[in-house]
């Protein structure tokens, strides 16, 4: 009786661990969700975008899907010409065995707020 009882506070324990444990995870998620401002390029080798304030590059993910057809919707004679974008995305370490690597960090965009040819004055310029 006593190792039944034993088995079932363990088991108990555990779930509260792991539930804890997952619930940090996703209010972490939630807190890294950034809205950026800067530079972004793209072409067919490289997507990168530079953060106007900091300074820092990143590789770019597009998840929403809306970032490279806007960009594509300019017909640039030549690829890699910045426009400014702001977009709202987290960021995650690069991954080393890509071209990623050279980058900062991989920005993820989720939702594209604003993209223009107008480079505003101010950091950007």
């Amino acid at each position: 009786m006593n190792l039944f009882r034993r088995s079932i506070i363990l088991a108990f324990t555990l779930i509260l661990v792991v539930t804890a444990c997952n619930h940090d995870k996703v209010e972490e998620n939630k807190d890294t969700f950034k809205i950026l401002k800067g530079l972004y390029s793209f072409g067919p080798e490289i997507k990168s975008f530079t953060d106007c304030e900091e300074g820092k590059e990143y590789w770019v993910a597009d998840s929403a899907k809306t970032l490279e057809l806007a960009y594509s919707n300019f017909n640039f004679e030549k690829p890699y010409e910045p426009v400014y974008i702001e977009v709202e995305c987290h960021l995650i370490k690069s991954d080393r065995l890509m071209v990623s690597a050279d980058f900062d960090s991989t920005m993820v965009v989720t939702k594209v707020l604003k993209i223009t040819k107008e480079i505003p004055d101010g950091p950007c310029n």
